[in-house]
């Protein structure tokens, strides 16, 4: 209920971007480079690069970085970049540097090529409204923003994919409060989203880019840490449907993708992903079955009628019902599922398989940035 009441007072004071007073250009002419790195996204790159040369913000250049493709990936970015030469320029990795991770080696590397006022990082499967990138900068110059995260909404597919995201928004708003990033003495509070990374190219270079993050699987919630305590200007937005992504198919695809990340979430420590299974257990399960206990009945109910209420404040931004907290106990068993899976398979294989390269643990977990 704490947690709940907390996100009641803050989410207002996050600013939506759809509003009326955010539909204008940034003052100045400032220029921005778009990063999108991509391996192995021939099904979706185009849409992404084709939604983000249809943006009405004049000053914008687009960097492609295929990183090691083996479909056609490659050949998709060249032949839109040979279409729209001003606006889209490509690059290709073919070997991946040691003591990198592809990803974070990708976006370095178009960094390196950018001399724009702006960098925005984003991903090669997400999709941009035509005035997404000018109401973003213009909020981002407007506040002083150092770093501006705009929340993406997620396409759900199927009612399964609702179960799910809906427990991890909820379960997000507990970890991370968004409402206190712009706080600067709130350090542990800090937000980064791979989907929508926007940082002046000044802040970029002061934490010392994405070398500093060469081998960091989370590497936007790690350059957020590292923009928060460098004591810069952070910033988050709403804007239900400038950014979208459909991130996995069903409860299948969900536990694939975040296999990769849970465990690098958790630092790779055995003893904190085993203490978080038994924290989403006790608060999110457990009171499932309390509810039929008269001991537990009433903390159950207070902390079910929590979750709703939390479900509620966040449906209009994320468009996933308040029903959908029905599923709440399911989503915590899938994501205890996952968590464990990501542990077991990353102990097993003495590391980490990311699309095709494998990454091993003690690297990882040498280069792992820090908690809080």
């Amino acid at each position: 209920m704490w947690k709940a009441t907390d996100a009641a007072l803050g989410l207002p004071s996050i600013p939506n971007l759809l509003l009326p007073e955010h539909n204008i250009a940034p003052a100045g002419s400032l220029s921005i480079t778009i990063i999108v790195p991509a391996r192995n996204e021939a099904a979706d790159i185009a849409a992404t690069l084709h939604s983000l040369l249809a943006q009405d913000y004049p000053n914008l250049q687009i960097i492609a970085v295929d990183d090691r493709s083996t479909d056609q990936t490659g050949d998709l970015i060249d032949t839109i970049a040979t279409e729209h030469p001003d606006q889209l320029r490509a690059l290709h990795v073919t070997e991946l540097p040691a003591g990198w991770l592809g990803k974070t080696h990708a976006m370095a590397l178009a960094a390196r090529q950018a001399s724009t006022d702006y960098l925005l990082f984003t991903d090669a499967d997400v999709l941009f409204r035509s005035d997404a990138i000018r109401r973003a900068l213009a909020h981002a110059v407007a506040t002083s923003a150092d770093h501006l995260v705009t929340i993406p909404t997620t396409l759900i597919h199927r009612w399964d994919e609702a179960a799910i995201l809906g427990f991890f928004q909820t379960f997000a708003l507990w970890g991370a409060r968004p409402w206190r990033v712009a706080d600067a003495k709130s350090k542990r509070d800090a937000l980064g989203i791979g989907a929508f990374n926007l940082l002046s190219r000044s802040a970029y270079l002061h934490i010392g880019g994405f070398e500093s993050l060469r081998m960091e699987i989370l590497e936007d919630l790690a350059l957020a840490r590292r923009i928060k305590h460098a004591g810069l200007v952070q910033r988050v937005a709403f804007g239900r449907g400038l950014v979208s992504l459909h991130w996995a198919s069903g409860v299948a695809g969900l536990v694939g993708v975040m296999t990769k990340n849970l465990f690098s979430a958790f630092r790779f420590s055995i003893g904190l992903a085993l203490l978080g299974c038994l924290w989403l257990f006790v608060f999110c399960v457990a009171p499932a079955a309390g509810l039929f206990f008269t001991p537990t009945r009433i903390p159950a109910t207070l902390t079910i009628a929590a979750v709703v209420w939390a479900y509620g404040l966040m449906s209009r931004h994320s468009g996933i019902s308040t029903g959908y907290a029905l599923f709440f106990p399911f989503g915590a068993l899938v994501f205890i599922f996952t968590l464990l899976r990501s542990m077991l398979m990353t102990l097993k294989r003495g590391g980490v398989m990311w699309r095709g390269t494998f990454y091993p643990l003690a690297e990882l977990r040498k280069n792992a940035a820090a908690l809080f």
